[in-house]
């Protein structure tokens, strides 16, 4: 097998030296600086160059070389000058314009390679590309991937390199490598990878009733269903023609061609056989120590236009086209085309991030109706009426909400916030509470089922144990010098000694618990700057000119000021810890060495969650059942720590909800806002600022491997982070929920953009990915199950301690005859004598507002205590613990009723259709009777040709045990 330079051995025309320049003024006219072709529009004497006189040139140049460049001679530079001087004189152009047209003509005689996926013979298609520049350390490198290159010419991959004189940037050397038929029919029997052996004969029942209504919805069949159903089986190369087989060279599509070569290259070793380092293996290593600077697989096209070649099958185009434009959100995703494009790994996630949307839309519809309720009962709220009221909110004096720098203050001063916590909390929170427990189930129960049909349409049943057993990491197989038997393969194989893997396993663990620690520390010092700044915000506002301005002053309240600042603090933090945290979770889950790349992919997964968890959420924690719950009482306030002087915070004269959703719409939409920023904005510009040269180029200087290396890397973990990024919003909808019924809207709106700009940068802003099979989305299912049962919980909570839902109610039928509302302010607000307070905790005198005067003696604070004179003065009422009772029964009751409801809906639907399950053994049947005939026929020729040279007695149904087994199947 021949390596192929970048010099076609077949092209007649004279080779431009990599010291001559075609940047260079031509006939002493200057070109343009970031063009390396040079300009086209002077001609000899300043006339214009018009394209007849380019072609009329090119013909003559082309003719004039075909005549003047012997074979033997072509490589000696007395005859490239003696050829440019012939073709100046026969065409009457300059030498240099001569040199420079030659090297445009080689370029678009060669213009098919250019904007094809094949080898310059238009044949062998380009599997992968690796790409390299020459460096100070050029040597060694030089070294390494003369031996890898070698290696994987012994493996049977074919090489074509280009060299970099006829790079863009002039610099980078491009090698491209290709497949053969027999390589990829070796390895797919490796890898166990099913091909097709029969057509699908089961009828297709599944029209729905309405069909036509989703008309608007659909895309063109060839673009649904790109691909005819078939049967399928592993492929085994030595029952080749057992398999649907018409040309060798289509029947493996493109993802799987560049999934075998990955496997090759990632195996490949680049040291030589005498050499005793056997780690040196892998072209994640040598991309690592900079010996490559990319390796990828090519898009098939450009995106926004088909491709010249006829072979170049375009699917990038139809996939920018129907798929990833904005313009079509309201389509049907085509993901059997994304599937047959990316692989199933891709395609999985977005039959996920697309069903997710589609379940989202009904709790979005839900929660809009709650929250219209909300405004709609906006003139019903007693409670609210009674605190605006000057007679009865503004005649009760509240007590100071910090120490020194805090003064007294009227209730009527929160009617504001007041109003704004009943849109939130009202009786159809609760019901929606109970509606999400609910919902999630839906979710979770009808996705299993979604995910089964894929499985079988795809082509994954049984793929776990194929993962499991076949497809090591490299660098597992390098780091693990141990070998040992496996039971189930009878082979060798590596493995890490238990108390290796403990050891790693530890300090994984006590890493994660480091950085856990630190988080809640951070949070802890945003508590504190709560806190602190509280009564700095407290003094100084209260004579602020923002007070008086009419719109927006009663909503500048220190309160405010303060949620709103320690969020937006809370949510920078959580930022910093991210990218500083995602580096320390890849390196500790290298260290764990992990034996396959879903074991790897959970087990980084695990980590980055229990790190998010607590990053993204333990603010919202915060809020919901600890802000306001272990404040004391004034003459005796708990203080943080129980030592400091910062008083614990008391949540806002308008309920703890009010903050909650505040803290949750900061952290949720900023989180929304920043990713989709973060995902499109910036892959954008670092493309556009890194092909601003080349796109002064003609296409036909800009090959499609030139392309696609000026793109981003889409990486190992692109699709890691996704998938975070979509369960962190899943948590934030569910967890808590009950603060804000509006949050499911607001994740349908972002999942709505976020689907077509994952689409739209996977498509145009990336390389292509290697394809990747994986079966379900992976340890991602095993979180959602447990955020799903945590929801009910935290949702429970949320209502019966965060929300005034459960004290209101109580009120309403247990202390007022009436069974109304009236009364409840003056209820639920304990009383306090002023003379009581500490030194520490009284307000300083120049605080105290003007209309505070010494006949004020009493203040009000939220609880339900005794008051002042009462044998059990500041001790808790009665109705207090029947508030507690209240709460506890009310968050039993709940829990019981959605987690009967869950398990019931769970047992009523089926992980797996019916129909699915019947066609999986169809399958199975018709794999195990068809290889038994294959068998039987092929026997049967076999014994007619040896008819009279077999003396032995045959066996005419070798594989009669394995048909008797069918039964288990079905």
């Amino acid at each position: 097998m021949h390596r192929i330079t970048g010099r076609a051995g077949g092209d007649s025309l004279i080779e431009m030296s990599p010291s001559d320049s075609y940047n260079d003024d031509l006939n002493g006219y200057p070109q343009h600086p970031s063009s390396s072709t040079g300009s086209f529009q002077q001609g000899q004497s300043g006339s214009p160059f018009t394209p007849d006189v380019y072609v009329e040139t090119c013909e003559s140049l082309s003719s004039s070389l075909a005549s003047l460049a012997p074979s033997d001679h072509s490589d000696s530079p007395h005859f490239e000058t003696h050829t440019l001087e012939r073709i100046s004189a026969l065409t009457g152009i300059s030498r240099k314009r001569a040199l420079f047209l030659k090297f445009r003509s080689r370029i678009d005689k060669q213009q098919h390679s250019k904007d094809s996926v094949f080898f310059r013979d238009g044949v062998r298609r380009i599997d992968f590309v690796l790409s390299y520049v020459d460096d100070k350390d050029g040597e060694r490198k030089q070294e390494r991937r003369k031996v890898y290159e070698a290696n994987l010419e012994k493996v049977g991959l074919e090489l074509e390199t280009e060299d970099k004189s006829e790079s863009e940037d002039g610099k980078t050397y491009f090698v491209k490598v290709h497949a053969p038929w027999e390589v990829l029919a070796t390895y797919a029997d490796v890898l166990k990878i099913k091909v097709p052996f029969k057509v699908n004969d089961i009828p297709d029942n599944s029209e729905m009733p309405m069909n036509w209504l989703s008309t608007p919805f659909r895309l063109p069949e060839h673009i649904m269903h790109p691909e005819p159903d078939f049967f399928t089986a592993p492929f085994n190369k030595s029952k080749s023609d057992f398999f649907l087989i018409d040309d060798k060279d289509t029947f493996f599509p493109p993802s799987t061609r560049n999934r075998i070569v990955y496997y090759i290259l990632s195996r490949c070793s680049y040291f030589r056989d005498e050499c005793a380092d056997k780690d040196k293996k892998g072209i994640k290593r040598l991309l690592n120590n900079g010996t490559y600077t990319a390796a990828f697989p090519l898009h098939d096209s450009r995106y926004w236009t088909r491709s010249r070649d006829d072979k170049c099958e375009s699917e990038r185009y139809n996939l920018y086209k129907h798929w990833a434009r904005f313009l079509c959100f309201f389509k049907e995703q085509p993901l059997n085309l994304v599937r047959k494009y990316y692989g199933e790994k891709i395609g999985i996630y977005f039959a996920w991030l697309g069903f997710y949307t589609e379940m989202l839309l009904f709790a979005a519809v839900v929660g809009t109706i709650c929250f219209i309720y909300g405004f709609l009962t906006y003139d019903d709220n007693q409670w609210s009426k009674e605190i605006c009221s000057e007679k009865i909110g503004g005649n009760i004096v509240m007590c100071p909400l910090c120490d020194k720098k805090c003064s007294y203050w009227k209730l009527n001063t929160t009617c504001n916030s007041s109003w704004q916590s009943h849109l939130f909390d009202n009786v159809g929170t609760v019901f929606f509470a109970i509606f999400m427990g609910i919902w999630v189930t839906l979710f979770l129960e009808f996705w299993k089922r979604r995910q089964a049909r894929l499985e079988y349409e795809w082509d994954l049943v049984d793929f776990e144990e194929e993962q499991q057993q076949l497809q090591l990491r490299p660098e597992y197989e390098t780091k693990c010098t141990n070998r040992k038997m496996n039971r189930i393969t009878q082979e060798m194989e590596p493995y890490l000694p238990i108390t290796s893997k403990c050891a790693r396993t530890c300090l994984s663990g006590a890493t994660v618990l480091l950085w856990i620690s630190l988080i809640i520390a951070c949070i802890i010092g945003v508590i504190a700057y709560r806190l602190a700044v509280y009564a700095a915000f407290a003094s100084i506002m209260k004579d602020s000119p923002t007070t008086h301005l009419e719109v927006v002053g009663p909503y500048i309240t220190p309160q405010l000021a303060t949620s709103v600042t320690a969020s937006c603090i809370n949510f920078v933090i959580i930022m910093i810890l991210n990218l500083m945290y995602e580096r320390v979770a890849i390196w500790i889950t290298d260290m764990e060495i992990p034996k396959t790349h879903l074991e790897y992919e959970n087990k980084l997964t695990v980590k980055m969650f229990l790190f998010q968890f607590v990053n993204y959420y333990s603010s919202c924690f915060y809020v919901a059942f600890f802000k306001g719950k272990f404040v004391g009482y004034p003459g005796k306030y708990a203080y943080m720590f129980g030592w400091s002087t910062l008083r614990n915070e008391e949540c806002d004269p308008g309920g703890c909800l009010i903050e909650l959703t505040t803290q949750l719409v900061i952290v949720m939409t900023g989180k929304q806002v920043w990713g989709n920023i973060q995902e499109a904005l910036v892959p954008w510009l670092m493309n556009w600022w890194g092909s601003r040269k080349a796109r002064n180029h003609p296409e036909s200087l800009y090959s499609r491997w030139e392309q696609d290396h000026d793109l981003q890397g889409f990486g190992q973990l692109g699709l890691f982070y996704e998938y975070l990024e979509m369960v962190i919003q899943f948590g934030f909808i569910t967890l808590f929920v009950a603060s804000f019924p509006l949050a499911p809207l607001l994740a349908l709106i972002n999942n709505i953009i976020e689907v077509r700009v994952d689409a739209w940068k996977l498509t145009t802003q990336f390389r292509r990915p290697v394809a990747a099979k994986a079966h379900s989305i992976g340890a991602w299912e095993e979180i959602l199950n447990g955020m799903a049962v945590l929801s009910v919980v935290t949702n429970a909570f949320i209502v019966a301690f965060t929300s005034d839902m459960i004290p209101r109610l109580v009120y309403m039928y247990a202390y007022q005859p009436e069974m109304n509302m009236k009364g409840y302010i003056n209820n639920s607000l304990s009383v306090f004598n002023i003379s009581d307070f500490l030194t520490d905790s009284r307000p300083d005198d120049d605080e105290n507002p003007a209309w505070f005067n010494s006949s004020i003696t009493t203040c009000r604070y939220r609880d339900y205590r005794y008051p002042p004179g009462h044998e059990k003065q500041y001790s808790h009422t009665m109705q207090f613990w029947h508030i507690l009772a209240a709460k506890l029964a009310f968050i039993i009751i709940m829990e019981h009723v959605v987690f009967v409801v869950k398990f019931l809906v769970a047992w009523l639907i089926p992980d797996v259709p019916s129909d699915v399950r019947a066609r999986v053994k169809r399958e199975r049947y018709l794999v195990q009777e068809y290889l038994h005939n294959y068998e039987v026929e092929k026997l049967k020729i076999q014994l007619s040709q040896n008819s009279n040279e077999c003396n032995c007695t045959p066996m005419i149904y070798p594989s009669l045990s394995k048909h008797e087994v069918l039964s288990e199947c079905l």
